[in-house]
């Protein structure tokens, strides 16, 4: 892991797991992650891009694929994701004519290829991707250094970037919460700052990174909404540090009385989300060291942006 930051070490097994078992259920209750897979279509549609090949790392059930391959109609694409189930669920949205788990003949005339593997080893070819997205993914890596070192391989020089992951803000309600009841324990993912993933990206190989963030609100009648959500779309505790024992039922139910001094007279509970939105180019050549710092981070308007991409 980097040394610049740190975040708990995640286990991957268990962040597969937890995203095959909730995999029936992930689109009814995945009312965000549309949202902002919309978000990210839009600021598409502000480039001029005409990508050969798009490829969007952590499709889950193809969210964000289906927009890409309607907007790209013309490029073939690759969706990956470490869930076979979530990829099966992708595979019955996108009517994928072929369900690959290899990189050999990947190509077909419609749909999408699914591949079943990690961010951290994308069975693809060095500099093969023109356009590469990710929606909500990156907060479930804890090496951001070699996860965009990952797709700095595979990404051609000059090709996009768009990404969003989730900020320190996510969840807030429930941390406070949890902070009340156990103070000790660790119940809830810690998510990286925007600066610290711009950082990143600049040490792996990607100019001009821009990164901005909005926030969501999503209301429910009870605390215990929000967990079940939560559990309904994977979005479990991945830390290796988590507590592994089982948690008493008063611990559970002093979280879920804190939890109701976030309501508001004759509201709803609410549970916010930080959503970093952010996007870079690949670098014609890769510098890394000590002379790759933020002062290549900055943070732009749409209008802006779209007078970036349009250059390009």
């Amino acid at each position: 892991m980097s040394e610049q930051f740190a975040t708990p070490p995640v286990n991957r097994q268990h962040i597969r797991q937890h995203f095959s078992h909730a995999a029936p259920s992930y689109d009814d209750a995945a009312i965000l992650q549309k949202t902002v897979a919309e978000r990210v279509d839009e600021r598409l549609e502000l480039t001029t891009l005409s990508p050969r090949l798009v490829v969007d790392v952590g499709a889950g059930t193809g969210l964000l694929t289906q927009k890409v391959i309607q907007r790209y109609p013309q490029a073939q694409h690759i969706a990956i994701d470490l869930s076979e189930a979530m990829l099966k669920q992708a595979r019955q949205r996108l009517k994928a004519p072929k369900f690959k788990w290899l990189p050999q003949n990947l190509w077909s005339k419609n749909g999408a290829h699914l591949l079943n593997a990690d961010a951290y080893a994308l069975p693809l070819a060095d500099k093969s991707v023109d356009l590469l997205v990710s929606n909500l993914m990156l907060q479930w890596c804890d090496d951001l250094d070699r996860v965009f070192s990952e797709f700095r391989r595979v990404m051609r020089p000059e090709g996009l970037l768009m990404f969003t992951t989730f900020g320190p803000d996510t969840l807030k309600e429930l941390k406070q919460a949890w902070a009340v009841a156990d103070p000790q324990g660790q119940h809830v993912n810690q998510f990286v700052d925007m600066h610290d993933i711009g950082d990143a990206l600049i040490r792996n190989g990607f100019g001009q990174p821009v990164m901005d963030v909005e926030h969501f609100t999503l209301t429910y009648d009870k605390p215990i909404g929000v967990l079940k959500d939560l559990k309904a779309i994977g979005a479990t505790n991945s830390s290796l540090n988590r507590d592994k024992g089982m948690m008493g039922k008063g611990k559970f139910q002093r979280m879920l009385e804190a939890y109701e001094i976030f309501r508001p007279a004759d509201g709803k509970v609410p549970a916010t989300y930080e959503v970093v939105h952010g996007h870079a180019w690949a670098a014609q050549e890769i510098i890394k060291g000590p002379n790759r710092d933020r002062s290549g981070l900055v943070e732009i308007s749409l209008d802006e942006f779209a007078r970036q991409t349009r250059a390009k």
